[in-house]
């Protein structure tokens, strides 16, 4: 097992390979598994049973929920939130066997990452698909499934995932009107953009 850097804390019971580098700071929780060669930054949270997958960067000051999944090719940026059982997925025509019967392995298909750009947010059960880039500051809401690009603050919804309204950095929502005549949000005095 790979020693976390000092100051990281790891649960007995998570499992941490060979090769993964945690940052200082960070809290590994109760059955979560980080592969070899992921890169978990300072000051996160891996919630209990997340996986973070072979290779995986992940930025500092971030927290994914329990049961959070992010596999091979996702890059995540700084204060990034991935709520609970949200999944980054990595294959866009996933199948367990090859046209001749034989079981998949590594060469048998090709890694679409996904990008989480610095601040945005995943609510719960969201899927987002291969290849997408999430922008920074935006939200995805619980459930809902990624399937293209979201926009820089942009607040999207449902499944396929749709634009419902804007983001500023503190997660306050507004709509397109709001939006387009405001240059700094109501509630923490930040510009909206």
């Amino acid at each position: 097992m790979s020693q976390p850097s000092r100051g990281a804390h790891v649960h007995p019971s998570a499992t941490v390979e060979d090769g993964a580098e945690i940052g200082q700071g960070t809290r590994v929780w109760h059955q979560a598994q980080v592969r070899a060669g992921a890169r978990i930054g300072a000051d996160c949270i891996l919630g209990k049973g997340s996986f973070v997958d072979v290779g995986v960067a992940i930025g500092d000051n971030c927290k994914l929920q329990n049961y959070a999944q992010v596999f091979h090719g996702s890059v995540v940026e700084d204060e990034v939130f991935i709520g609970p059982l949200a999944v980054l997925t990595n294959d866009r025509f996933p199948r367990a066997a090859t046209p001749d019967g034989g079981l998949k392995g590594d060469a048998d298909w090709g890694v679409e990452g996904i990008s989480v750009r610095r601040g945005a947010s995943i609510g719960a059960h969201a899927v987002v698909l291969p290849g997408v880039e999430v922008g920074e500051w935006a939200i995805i809401g619980a459930g809902a499934v990624v399937v293209k690009d979201v926009e820089a603050h942009r607040v999207v919804i449902g499944n396929p995932a749709r634009p419902l309204a804007w983001a500023g950095r503190c997660g306050h929502v507004v709509d397109d009107d709001e939006w387009a005549g405001t240059q700094n949000c109501a509630v923490c005095g930040l510009l909206l953009r």
